[in-house]
């Protein structure tokens, strides 16, 4: 286990145990920071009994905190049942971690996940209720596959219904595709468990935001909402009634400012009912095409160079990387690039050819270059 444990800083063990904590979120994390002078790792250089009582956490989580002795101790367990249940660990600013998550107020401090996490690119939230009309499952999944053909990426929860059909449909076109669970990936359901070897044979991962042994509930399931529009540059919601839980994911990616579109149905048809309404209270888009989801997203596949198979972020060049951090998911000029990059110019062309050639880097008429 040691082995495990030395792969993390000792900032990164200590907010593994607090994560682990049951109800110690974000915002109490944040607390705990700032009582810690903003360095967790001293909170785990002594027991936890001599300062449990005067952190800022509430009387709940002062008892649960209190029945453990040490932090170090419950992040050894925590990675020994990440390790038995083969789950990763993604921190905040670590490459499997999602970038445009990391950007959402209430994002996770880390992710549990299973999977080969892939290249940057273009990713599109598609949700859709449980049990729509009949006969929709199969155009779900056929819109997805067109989706996923043009180099976008599918995000969604994995639910029964429209969820899979859309994860089986950017599967049909080995495409990526993302789930985000409402349990911990320990827990999961026998639906969910059948398809995880689906995910891992054609480059899918799952994610999760719960640590080992935490089961799906009723409020876990509208938490991760959040995450599934949080890990996307738009959403979509193709079937939804007025009490679909997929509206959830439309309302926060609103919250985001992510661009949020609807498949409208016919107005008689009630599973299409909380499509329409979006559209008609002006909070989604009408969506009538596959290309409008990649105009939506930033995405011309004939354009697009696919990233190359089993690329990882390791192999691209520092001057690469840098140039990378600097550009933008909006056009700049080479000009722009330069002048914000430490590179002489001829490093900095070269970094941008490499990216293009590595599908991480879209280069418009004009030298304009757009990060993926």
């Amino acid at each position: 286990m040691a082995d495990a444990t030395d792969r993390y800083t000792a900032e990164q063990r200590a907010l593994l145990a607090l994560w682990a904590v049951p109800g110690l979120g974000p915002r109490a994390l944040a607390g705990l920071r700032a009582f810690a002078g903003g360095d967790l790792a001293r909170l785990a250089a002594c027991p936890v009994k001599d300062w449990v009582g005067a952190s800022p956490l509430s009387t709940v989580l002062r008892r649960r905190l209190a029945q453990v002795p040490e932090l170090d101790l419950l992040s050894e367990r925590v990675l020994e049942r990440c390790a038995t249940a083969g789950m990763g660990l993604a921190f905040q600013g670590d490459w499997a971690y999602p970038a445009r998550l990391a950007e959402v107020d209430d994002a996770p401090p880390l992710l549990f996940y299973r999977g080969e996490v892939g290249p940057p690119r273009r990713r599109v939230a598609m949700v859709g209720s449980r049990h729509p009309d009949q006969g929709f499952l199969p155009f779900a999944r056929t819109f997805a596959r067109q989706v996923a053909e043009g180099g976008v990426g599918v995000v969604s929860g994995a639910a029964a219904g429209v969820d899979r059909a859309c994860h089986w449909g950017a599967m049909d076109a080995g495409g990526e595709t993302w789930a985000f669970l409402g349990s911990a990936l320990d827990e999961l359901d026998p639906a969910q468990a059948k398809l995880l070897p689906h995910f891992l044979a054609r480059g899918g991962v799952f994610f999760s935001e719960l640590p080992p042994g935490v089961r799906a509930s009723t409020t876990t399931f509208p938490r991760r909402n959040r995450l599934i529009s949080g890990a996307s540059d738009a959403v979509l919601v193709l079937r939804a009634g007025v009490d679909s839980g997929s509206l959830y994911t439309a309302q926060a990616g609103r919250a985001q400012g992510r661009p949020v579109l609807a498949l409208p149905g016919d107005v008689r048809n009630e599973g299409a009912a909380g499509c329409n309404g979006l559209i008609r209270d002006g909070n989604a888009r009408a969506c009538l095409s596959v290309q409008e989801v990649w105009r939506t997203v930033g995405v011309n596949p004939q354009r697009t160079v696919p990233p190359e198979e089993g690329f990882s972020w390791e192999q691209l060049t520092v001057e690469a990387r840098g140039a990378y951090q600097v550009l933008d998911r909006v056009p700049r000029s080479f000009d722009e690039v330069l002048a914000h990059s430490r590179l002489p110019p001829a490093a900095l062309l070269g970094a941008l050819v490499e990216l293009e050639l590595s599908g991480l880097v879209i280069q418009h008429p004009g030298r304009l270059y757009e990060k993926v």
